[in-house]
């Protein structure tokens, strides 16, 4: 089975059951503080989850692109990526329990033709409905484990949003072991985040079914980078390094899952930094060139390339990938890092009494790796003070704030809604400003300030600020209105919503309408009349990159 037939036959499954599909929303969460990258299929339908209305109804069903930051250290083995796909559906109070485990069982056994008898499920302890269930479908005792919290239920830790038991489900490998193939995820409770649980007041559904790992288990295969989704750009690494898969596996999984990893991340807007977003995609790049160099490769334009062009593997549908401009940016950071490879080999030199912490210092400035260094030096290096440094250095790299994730937004505060509703005010009024060629290229928004991207070429200059500030204080001023309209995507632009942020938008959206000086596509949350915004102050603005500019403002 292929990764594109995987997915016609889930999301066939359960359109029949009358779910809609919705498209991919992009790696970059819309107005999240809270996480880098989308991890999960469910982040982006949070808002949602606690209670909010979805345009398209209560049964959704979608292929989501996904990234994991704290995988990347464990990629070089037959199972982890950075980079996957998640399989999903969901029920917004609708459906629960009864007709989610009858449906993944249909699943499993009539759709890929799995024995039931091989079928292995967990049940959190103190779920009997769940367990009633499976034992109803004959799943024998003897393939049933009960666990606790540890195991069989799902929250973000020290996060607060909705949360609740799930039930998972095995398939035994070609030796026997048992391989988690899929997670129902019953979402019936609101956890605050220290502790303490209270009825959600929604039932809800969330399941995941990772298409890597199970795309391996459907064809016998011990290793997810001998499927159809890595195979070419594998073989793309074979013919530049002239050497098979097996003399080097670690090493052409790392080169294979970093750049298509960074190809997906740059097809989204982002580019190479120093913090951020921009930082996880430096070091997938450079890492990748350090392998790369193992195997006597000295450029990745062409692994990009086969990502590329292997599109029609994939599960899902990604015309990001068009982006032209992917392969500049991976040229000029490659060029970048040859000049830094050098300069840090030679302040690798000038460095005595080399401990874990200065070793992790390098690798952070540099980019050398322990071995890297090690090597250089012909020493040995105290690996666990470079681990715990590393440690400390991936919890700032996963998440932006200490918890991995919140709904929608940083969370649905009165400020954070303030914010959030002044973004689209600053956006109409650059645009008023500066023309109507300046788009969004991305927002973040805490409770103390908001950040907005905008595609423009030019630094803006002291009059043109304040031009800004001035006419968006006039809106608030006047005391606008903002109402909301659910309507098809086409009547949507031709109505004159702004339809920038995102690469793709489900066939329902909602428009929302600030008097008549905003109209944009957007999932909110936002006020209900302008004159609660207060004063809107622009802070600072910089560059974000080739051809995008950024704007810090505050509301006082």
């Amino acid at each position: 089975m292929t990764a594109r037939e995987l997915k016609e036959k889930y999301i066939k499954f359960f359109v029949e059951k009358q779910h809609v599909e919705i498209p991919s929303s992009p790696l970059v969460p819309d107005n999240d503080s809270s996480t880098l990258f989308i991890s999960a299929g469910m982040h982006p339908l949070v808002p949602y989850l606690m209670g909010e209305k979805h345009p398209l109804g209560k049964r959704l069903v979608n292929v989501q692109k996904c990234l994991r930051t704290g995988d990347i250290d464990s990629v070089g083995d037959a199972v982890h990526h950075t980079f996957f796909e998640m399989l999903g559906n969901w029920s917004l109070n609708d459906y629960f329990k009864k007709e989610m485990i009858l449906w993944s069982f249909e699943f499993l056994t009539k759709i890929l033709k799995y024995d039931p008898k091989i079928i292995n499920v967990t049940v959190y302890k103190d779920d009997k409905e769940s367990l009633e269930i499976w034992k109803n479908l004959e799943i024998s005792d003897d393939r049933i484990r009960i666990l606790d919290k540890s195991d069989n239920w799902w929250e973000r830790g020290g996060i607060d949003g909705p949360c609740g038991p799930d039930t998972e489900m095995f398939i035994p490998d070609k030796d026997g072991n048992l391989v988690e193939i899929w997670n129902d995820v019953f979402m019936d409770q609101y956890t605050d985040g220290k502790g303490n649980y209270k009825d959600l007041g929604y039932k809800n559904v969330d399941t995941g079914m990772g298409v890597e790992r199970t795309l391996a288990m459907l064809n016998h295969l011990d290793d997810n980078y001998l499927t159809d989704i890595w195979l070419p750009i594998i073989k793309k690494i074979e013919a530049l390094s002239g050497k098979k898969y097996n003399d080097d596996k670690k090493s052409m999984r790392i080169i294979a899952d970093h750049i298509k990893a960074a190809v997906f991340i740059i097809a989204d807007g982002i580019e190479p930094s120093n913090k951020e977003r921009g930082y996880v995609l430096r070091r997938l790049i450079r890492k990748s060139l350090r392998v790369a160099k193992k195997l006597n490769i000295n450029s990745l334009l062409e692994i990009a390339q086969s990502v590329i062009d292997n599109q029609d593997n994939y599960a899902g549908i990604y015309p990001e990938l068009n982006n032209p401009n992917i392969l500049e940016v991976i040229e000029t950071e490659e060029n970048k890092f040859k000049l830094t490879l050098e300069l840090g080999l030679k302040e690798l030199k000038k460095i005595t009494n080399i401990n874990g912490f200065k070793a992790f210092k390098i690798y952070e400035s540099f980019g050398f790796p322990l071995e890297l260094i090690e090597e250089e030096l012909n020493i040995k290096i105290d690996k666990e003070e470079f681990e715990k440094a590393l440690k400390e250095h991936q919890e700032v790299s996963k998440t932006l704030k200490a918890g991995e994730f919140k709904s929608g937004l940083e969370n649905s505060s009165e400020i954070i809604t303030k914010y959030h509703t002044a973004t689209h005010i600053l956006h109409a009024a650059l645009r008023q400003t500066l023309g109507n060629n300046v788009s969004q290229a991305g927002s973040n928004i805490t409770a103390e300030r908001l950040r907005f991207d905008f595609n423009y070429d030019q630094k803006l200059n002291p009059d043109q600020l304040c031009a800004i500030e001035t006419l968006v204080n006039q809106v608030i001023k006047s005391k606008l209105p903002i109402t909301k309209q659910e309507m098809k995507l086409e009547e949507a632009k031709k109505s004159g919503a702004l339809a920038f942020f995102g690469h793709k938008y489900p066939e329902i959206v909602s428009v929302y309408t600030i008097g008549d000086f905003s109209k944009e596509i957007c999932t909110g949350p936002h006020v209900v009349n302008t004159n609660s915004l207060g004063i809107f102050k622009i802070q600072k603005e910089e560059s974000a990159g080739s051809g995008k500019r950024r704007i810090y403002a505050i509301l006082k």
